[in-house]
This record gives structure tokens, C-alpha cells and sequence, in this order.
């Protein structure tokens, strides 16, 4: 197996750059980061900035959803950002899809930059069967309904999907071995599962063909975060 904290993903689910660097620094270890919205709203492109002043890689994870063309100005612009992993949902549908990922590329041609890998949203990890059937009232069972927004999106030229590690085995043998798996939820049998609804051991959802896990509270609560990321690392390893 390759080096296991490649795959590993930290959220940096702070507030402010100033909070962000605070985690940079004290966890060196960490060569993935994870930008959400609520760290760019707060901070802008500087962060990315910031990350790869480090050389750090960086999974902006927006989950853009909106029309095509609006999809393809913002994509445009993150082209640009030297940023190696970017969420859009999949339901936006194959449009818009297709436009984002045409505009990703021009954006980083422009900028003369490598683009990013575009990934796209399947099911929120947070959602459950019954909020898909009752709330959302999409008649399909949670997995095939993940596995249906996997395909679309690498029928849109996508570069793979976020989805929960319990639909990994189902999409990675359908999608095939190049198809990039990105997977929350999960949680070291150690942590707690918080509002995580469908969550996987570390070492399971790498079994299972995940390529790159988003780990964060189990690591930034824990009482000594090093310490939980490497413990995570040596689980992986030895599963």
C-alpha cells in the first residue's frame, strides 16, 4: 500500500485563516487539506494560497449546484486556484456537469496551472433512507440512487465522487479502478460517529476501494490530534 497519510483528508473547519495556519503548523504531518465553504467565505482564495505556499494539496469542497452557466464562471475561476480536488453536486444534472468541467479546464489553461479533478456529490453522508424516500421523495434505495449519480457524473467527464464508504464496493467495481472515490464518514472505531449516518473504519473503506478519506473530528478533538493521525495511519496499514 502506498503511504496512508496520502489519503487521509483534514478538514479545515475553522472560522479563519488565522485558525487554519494554527492547524497547518501543528499538524505538519498532514499533506491533504480539506477547504469548505465556510473557511473560503470567511478567507477567500488566500488560503489556498496559503496551502500551497506549504505545498500542500487542497480538496475545495464547495459543492457548487446551480445552473450551467453559472456552474462554468465559477468552476472558471477555480481553475485557476491550483487546487487538486473540487465538489460540485451531480445533481445539477449532465449540463451542468459538463459545462463546469470545460470551464475548470479553461481556467487553469488560463492561469497555466494543472486543473483541478472535479467531484462530484452523491448522497450527503448526513442524509439517511428515510430522509432520501421521505423528506427528498426519490423512490430509489440510498446505494442505487448514489450509484445513478456516480455514473452520471463520470458520463459527464468528472474525474470521480464523494460518497459514503458504505457505497464504495458497489462503485468502485461498477465505475471502474480510474474513477477517484472520495469518502467522509469516516470514523476510527475509537471516535465518535457524530452526525455521520452512514460511517466506515478508516481501514474498511480503503478495503472497500476508497482512494482518499476526509477524517476530521476524530483527529481535531482528540486530545493529542498528532497522535490520532498517525494512529489512523498505523490502522489503515495494518487494518
Amino acid at each position: 500500500m502506498s503511504n496512508p497519510a496520502e489519503k487521509i483528508i483534514v478538514p479545515l473547519d475553522v472560522p479563519s485563516e488565522e485558525e487554519a495556519v494554527v492547524w497547518i503548523d501543528r499538524l505538519p504531518q498532514v499533506n491533504f487539506w480539506k477547504v469548505g465553504l465556510e473557511l473560503f467565505v470567511s478567507s477567500g482564495p488566500s488560503i489556498l494560497r496559503t496551502l500551497k505556499a506549504r505545498q500542500k494539496k487542497i480538496f475545495l469542497d464547495l459543492k457548487l449546484h446551480d445552473i450551467p452557466n453559472t456552474m462554468a464562471g465559477a468552476c472558471r475561476a477555480a481553475g485557476g486556484y491550483r487546487v487538486d480536488l473540487l465538489t460540485v453536486h451531480a445533481t445539477a444534472g449532465k449540463d451542468a456537469l459538463r459545462a463546469a468541467q470545460t470551464a475548470a479546464n479553461e481556467g487553469a489553461i488560463a492561469a497555466n496551472q494543472s486543473p483541478p479533478n472535479l467531484i462530484a456529490i452523491t448522497v450527503l453522508t448526513s442524509l439517511t433512507a428515510r430522509s432520501l424516500a421521505f423528506d427528498l421523495k426519490i423512490p430509489l434505495e440510498l446505494s442505487e440512487y448514489a450509484l445513478q449519480m456516480a455514473l452520471l457524473a463520470q458520463d459527464s467527464g468528472l474525474a470521480g465522487a464523494v460518497c459514503s464508504p458504505q457505497e464504495v464496493k458497489q462503485l468502485r467495481s461498477i465505475c471502474g479502478d480510474r474513477f477517484l472515490l472520495v469518502c467522509p464518514g469516516v470514523r476510527p472505531a475509537w471516535a465518535e460517529a457524530g452526525d455521520q449516518r452512514r460511517s466506515m473504519t478508516p481501514a474498511q473503506a480503503i478495503q472497500a476501494g476508497a482512494d482518499y478519506l476526509v477524517i476530521g473530528r476524530p483527529i481535531t478533538t482528540a486530545p493529542d490530534p498528532a497522535a490520532a493521525f498517525d494512529r489512523i495511519c498505523t490502522e489503515i496499514t495494518t487494518g
